[in-house]
């Protein structure tokens, strides 16, 4: 059985920051579940480009409010407390912080490894064995 708290990560190698967000990465591949599990918090004002082509994820939205917007469509969607979006078709998108902190918990299959940020396209890379 794995027992984790998220505070518990907070400060160690597995929390990832970027100028739009902060990933706590609570599950990753290395633990052998089949995905990996993170907590996210979208910044306020900010909008992320994402493109995974490599990735399946799903997200439940927990706190806060933004919206995403499908890039080949240019449908917006409203993002707050209990919205579940899932990108089951490696769906291009922007990621928008509204004007709270919007606080996801994800779920990515295949899991990640941990410190996968997104490239210039929006992707995170296919990592298929550990560094």
């Amino acid at each position: 059985m794995i027992v984790r708290n998220v505070a518990d990560v907070i400060g160690t190698s597995d929390e990832v920051k970027t100028d739009t967000w902060v990933s706590r990465r609570v599950l990753l591949k290395k633990d052998g579940m089949g995905f990996s599990f993170h907590e996210t918090v979208i910044f306020p004002g900010t909008e992320t480009h994402i493109h995974y082509q490599n990735h399946l994820e799903a997200v439940w939205c927990i706190e806060g409010d933004g919206e995403i917007e499908t890039i080949a469509d240019g449908k917006k969607y409203s993002l707050g407390p209990g919205v579940v979006y899932a990108l089951d078709q490696n769906d291009e998108h922007y990621l928008r912080g509204g004007k709270e902190p919007l606080r996801v918990i994800c779920v990515f299959n295949p899991p990640l490894t941990g410190q996968e940020v997104h490239d210039a396209s929006g992707v995170y890379p296919l990592v298929t064995e550990e560094a």
